[in-house]
């Protein structure tokens, strides 16, 4: 599995296919029914339950429900029990399909392969096993962007907090040099990092470099943070293959690098490539993540993952802005 250096669900039983009038009605006592989770299909946000019971509740509300086997906790609980850990494979939660969903990529094969499709196997269906294009890698390369020695990565978002501004990126990339430039000009020093088991690092401006605006290299203004849900369209942008689109298929993800293991990551069908990691994953103003790692290319299509940012956000104390 490949790095790549480069408010919804809070809110969701507010918003599962209302109408407005629908939307101002009471919905006290709802936010507890989704036990499986929500996602987003055809513009609608679903809440998924284990009982018709909450079910209709949700419905005589005027949203959508689907009636599924397994709540999220038990999903979440396969996750957290049954993984081994086996390096170029991820698991992440589907709430569209109630399952778990093993990403495997062309190194896992022999007694590792077998392991995984016997765990598969007595899950009742609970879950699946897809392949990947390629190798789950670190996607560190001379380039653009941001740099420290030889190395490039995209920057994520710009935070601050009051009149200190800084900037978000993966912790693989922070982890590898405390002083970052743009090619010519020093940016600034790293004053956190993390990786694995999260991907985020912090690097603080230097008070004489003061071109910082709140937006991505697209233009897109970025104005507030939250949690991405799976079925939501989303873009990131990168160093190497600029503005790319997609959609969340999967939270909760447990990656497995060669280095570690990242947890409750965001899985995408949005293509990366070297260079990308770090680069923000975002919808419309809204900053999702920051790209961490995934296989295949965007020529082939790829599954790439991200570190949620409002868990970025509350660990440094910043916002965006």
């Amino acid at each position: 599995m490949r790095r790549i250096i480069t408010l919804v669900a809070a809110t969701a039983l507010a918003t599962i296919g209302l109408s407005a009038p629908a939307q101002a009605a009471d919905l006290s006592g709802l936010s507890g029914l989704a036990d499986a989770g929500t996602y987003y299909s055809d513009g609608k946000l679903v809440a998924a339950v284990t009982s018709p019971e909450a079910a209709a509740q949700i419905r005589a509300k005027g949203g959508t429900a689907k009636v599924v086997a397994r709540t999220l906790g038990q999903l979440n609980s396969m996750v957290t029990d049954l993984d081994p850990h086996i390096a170029g494979t991820a698991w992440s939660v589907d709430p569209a399909t109630n399952q778990v969903v093993i990403d495997i990529d062309i190194s896992v094969t022999g007694a590792n392969y077998d392991s995984l499709h016997a765990i598969a196997a007595k899950s009742n269906g609970a879950i699946r096993i897809e392949k990947m294009n390629g190798l789950l890698t670190r996607l560190i390369r001379g380039g653009n962007a941001i740099y420290t020695g030889g190395s490039r990565c995209s920057l994520g978002f710009n935070v601050r907090s009051g009149s200190v501004y800084s900037f978000i990126t993966a912790g693989h990339c922070t982890n590898i040099g405390s002083t970052w430039n743009d090619g010519s000009t020093t940016l600034g020093s790293r004053t956190g990092t993390s990786f694995p088991t999260n991907d985020y690092g912090i690097v603080r401006y230097n008070t004489s470099y003061t071109n910082h605006p709140g937006s991505i290299a697209n233009g897109q203004d970025i104005t507030s943070a939250g949690n991405a849900s799976v079925g939501q369209s989303v873009r990131r942008h990168g160093s190497t293959t600029g503005n790319r689109g997609g959609s969340v298929t999967g939270l909760n993800a447990t990656v497995n690098y060669a280095q570690g293991s990242v947890y409750q990551m965001i899985r995408t069908n949005v293509c990366a490539e070297p260079g990308d990691s770090g680069g923000p994953l975002y919808a419309g103003t809204v900053a999702l993540g920051l790209t961490s790692g995934g296989s295949g290319n965007c020529s082939s299509g790829g599954t790439t993952f991200f570190q949620p940012v409002p868990e970025v956000l509350s660990r440094y104390g910043v916002a965006v802005y």
